[in-house]
């Protein structure tokens, strides 16, 4: 009874440390063990939970966010050399094969660097800014700095014309818009905005982030979209009602992030409420865990894989949700990180190799199928450990001995 007293009632500090072993102890060494390609450059990601390189093929969007993450590790956790030569030999490999002539960010590459399938996806591009930005916040590496300055006016020349560009490994129809478009951009602009102190690239995130908060978020049904028409009206289709929890909660954290620097509280508010309403929508009340989507009309859900328990929806609820206490003090945001903490950390961690499994069906037993890309990226797991664990540092300083609801 007391060993299950503690493990629902930590103090922050707990958590912390429990946080900071989960990254440093078993997610970084299972990637620094079996994943990164010293021989040919770049990161292997289409990996097995045991570290069995399933395929070479190289997904660029997974080299970009690797950038990120090794960077991220130096920036945020400790600069150890070993992180930043690993961001570096992943950088080198991207910005060599990356790009196709036209300078857009192309899908996959084969493990010398050939290009396998080319620019089907603007996703890469937001990836490479993100990647690029904290990789250049860690080294001052000129070329990074105007590799993502390039991409910046290239995303923004296609994102001018609808229709000009891709969106795998989901397409848009003619005449539509994504969430998904406006949210990594809101987010890749900002950041890149704020390194570089470029006012014109700060307002277009902005841009973006008002995109997402007045556009497909919808108060009066207490949900947010993933797509709309251009003009911002809804569609009345299965795709059009495809809610994905998860993703609107990623998407609240990052608008944290940006109305924080605006000192715009009211819209801080309401990122934390539209979490609240997602973690609510998509909570599994007979298994637990956040079903991966939903239909806004509580029919049969267009997204595929819709009540299956995907790793990143916890990851990122689990850092959305300690932001939103931090920001709000609401109890609500401690009680439901105790309900996604508790599921993910009973259901995902593999124990003997040190990363996560990263697909359960509605019972929480583990399948195999390709729900978006066939790759275990270095990503949403650690970026949400380093996050949470900024978090935790700063409750835990001013609140050592509070209980954290856990």
């Amino acid at each position: 009874m007391k060993e299950s007293l503690m493990r629902i009632t930590p103090r922050f500090v707990d958590l912390l440390a429990l946080y900071r072993a989960e990254l440093l102890e078993r997610v970084v060494p299972f990637w620094l063990t079996h994943a990164i390609d010293w021989p040919n450059g770049g990161i292997l990601t289409c990996i097995s939970d045991d570290g069995q390189v399933l395929s070479t093929d190289k997904y660029m969007w997974s080299q970009l966010r690797a950038i990120w993450t090794f960077s991220a590790l130096y920036n945020r956790i400790e600069a150890r050399q070993e992180w930043l030569d690993v961001a570096r030999h992943i950088f080198d490999f991207a910005k060599k094969y990356g790009r196709d002539e036209q300078g857009q960010w192309v899908f996959c590459v084969n493990q010398a660097g050939q290009i396998l399938q080319g620019a089907t996806s603007i996703y890469a591009d937001g990836f490479a800014m993100y990647g690029l930005t904290e990789f250049a916040r860690a080294t001052g590496d000129s070329a990074a700095i105007d590799l993502a300055l390039e991409t910046y006016e290239n995303v923004q020349r296609r994102l001018a014309r609808p229709g000009s560009y891709n969106t795998e490994p989901y397409p848009l129809p003619a005449g539509v818009k994504a969430h998904g478009i406006s949210m990594i951009f809101s987010l890749v602009f900002h950041q890149l905005g704020r390194f570089l102190n470029r006012q014109d690239i700060i307002e277009a995130g902005l841009y973006h982030a008002r995109e997402v908060m007045d556009v497909y978020r919808r108060p009066e049904q207490k949900l947010l979209y993933e797509f709309t028409y251009l003009d911002g009206s809804l569609l009345d289709s299965p795709q059009g009602r495809a809610i994905v929890p998860g993703h609107a909660i990623e998407s609240m954290w990052f608008m944290m992030h940006i109305f924080r620097r605006f000192g715009d509280a009211e819209r801080i508010r309401r990122a934390i409420e539209t979490i609240k309403w997602h973690v609510e929508l998509g909570w599994d009340d007979e298994y637990g865990g956040l079903l991966l989507a939903r239909d806004a009309a509580g029919g049969t859900p267009w997204w595929k894989f819709a009540d299956s328990k995907i790793w990143w929806p916890h990851t990122e609820a689990l850092y959305a949700l300690l932001l939103a206490y931090e920001l709000s003090k609401e109890k609500w945001c401690l009680d439901w990180f105790a309900r996604v903490h508790n599921y993910a950390f009973s259901h995902y961690p593999v124990t003997p190799y040190g990363e996560w499994t990263q697909k359960l069906d509605r019972q929480g037993r583990k399948f195999t199928e390709t729900v978006a890309l066939p790759v275990k990226d270095p990503f949403h797991l650690p970026r949400a450990l380093i996050y949470c664990i900024e978090v935790l540092e700063r409750l835990a300083d001013k609140a050592p001995g509070v209980i954290a609801a856990v």
